[in-house]
């Protein structure tokens, strides 16, 4: 499927039954789909474009409202419109909000977001007082999603196109990692502050980086997110 349609394709609850569906304009996508399942082939009807903006429904996570431009936000919640454009980051999936969870305990510091997709989370820190705020990815999708929606919240962010497992890391206190767990704790490794939020990655999966404990963690719908924090006598990389 993701060879077929890269732009992606839904999956759909048909009772008990998966069912992906996608849309094309190729003539032989049902028959190099056969030996998935049973192919059904519909014609598309108007408005499909606009489809996708059904699964983009806005969260609230303590006093932060996360949501797409077009849903009006909570009165007494802090505002973020996030609209994802390519890049990975509605606020709706577990690990951004449990990321957001813990960011809310922290007291605000310089901030640095190891691979932002669409820049939630570095808006997020910007609004709750975190400063400076940089947010870092290798892909210029997300760079410039996370670009224009830090200008849609008034947010000072400074977006920048970066591998953070291989280019220097501004010299802050915290970070925030929502990737993977392996590239979580080789960036961590590479970190010169002092705490990290890392996420992305399964409950049953545990972070394990050179020089860092874990001081919390929270769980949601399978995912993890830990606070990392470092480790006693340990000293830091030069980033």
């Amino acid at each position: 499927m993701v060879d077929l349609f890269p732009a992606g394709f839904e999956e759909r609850d048909g009772g008990g039954v998966l069912e992906l569906a996608a849309y094309t304009e190729s003539a032989d996508a049902a028959r190099r789909l056969d030996r998935l399942g049973p192919v059904r082939e519909l014609e598309v009807v108007a408005g499909w474009e606009d489809e996708w903006r059904k699964f983009h429904r806005p969260v609230r996570v303590g006093p932060l409202w996360i949501g797409p431009s077009w849903e009006p936000p909570d009165a007494d919640a802090v505002a973020i419109v996030v609209d994802p454009g390519r890049a990975f980051g509605t606020g709706a999936h577990a690990t951004t909000r449990l990321c957001l969870e813990l960011l809310l305990e922290l007291e605000p510091t310089g901030v640095v977001d190891l691979g932002c997709g669409s820049g939630v989370l570095a808006v997020a820190a910007a609004k709750l007082g975190f400063a400076p705020v940089v947010a870092l990815d290798t892909d210029e999708a997300a760079v410039e999603a996370a670009r224009r929606n830090a200008t849609a919240n008034g947010a000072d962010v400074d977006v920048r196109l970066s591998d953070v497992l291989a280019d220097p890391l501004p010299a802050v206190e915290s970070a925030v990692a929502n990737i993977a767990r392996e590239p979580a704790e080789r960036a961590a490794e590479r970190f010169s502050g002092s705490m990290v939020v890392a996420s992305g990655y399964l409950e049953n999966e545990q972070p394990s980086a050179e020089g860092w404990r874990v001081a919390d963690r929270r769980l949601a719908e399978g995912w993890a997110a830990d606070l990392l924090v470092r480790a006693p006598g340990r000293s830091r990389p030069v980033s």
